[in-house]
This record gives C-alpha cells, sequence and structure tokens, in this order.
C-alpha cells in the first residue's frame, strides 16, 4: 500500500484546491489571499458588486497578477493576450 500525502487549499469552508505539491498548494493559498485583499480594498473604495461577481474578478486579477502589472506600466491588452493565446497554441503542439 502507498502513502500519499495530499494538500488541501479551503476558502471560506469551501475546498478549493487538492494537490500533491506543497509549493503548489502554498501559491495557490496566497494567491486566494491576495485575491481576499483585493475584494477588501474594492469594497473599502466603495465598488458595490455582488459578493461573487466581486469573487470572480479579484481571483481574476490576482491569478494574472504579472499582467495587470503589466498593464499599469503602459502594455497594451491586445499585445497581453495575443501572448497568453500563442503560450496556449505552444503547450496543445507539445501535447500532440
Amino acid at each position: 500500500m502507498a502513502v500519499i500525502t495530499k494538500y488541501v487549499v479551503e476558502h471560506k469552508g469551501v475546498e478549493k484546491l487538492v494537490t500533491t505539491d506543497k509549493k503548489e498548494a502554498e501559491k495557490y493559498d496566497r494567491m486566494l489571499d491576495v485575491a481576499d485583499n483585493l475584494s477588501e480594498y474594492l469594497l473599502a473604495k466603495g465598488v458595490d458588486l455582488e459578493e461573487n461577481v466581486l469573487e470572480d474578478i479579484s481571483i481574476l486579477l490576482s491569478k494574472n497578477k504579472d499582467d495587470v502589472g503589466k498593464l499599469f506600466k503602459g502594455a497594451q491588452a491586445q499585445v497581453l493576450l495575443q501572448d497568453e493565446e500563442s503560450k496556449v497554441v505552444d503547450i496543445d503542439k507539445k501535447k500532440a
């Protein structure tokens, strides 16, 4: 019988990720912490959105923090989106 260590990331009482990779679990947990901080900040600044929409936006921004940072530095969204599409194509080619 094999023993497998699993790391479970819970957020607000909901299981969000189960993995055997400790670093991946920690990275995902940090991303959720950043998303919580973004939600709190947006609420404090008067952004009035439904809770689920606010959470979705905060998670999206947190997951894409590098690209969001580039946007603040003047990068064009279309360029970043095209770069992202080319990465997906490259990954698909490697799988084939």
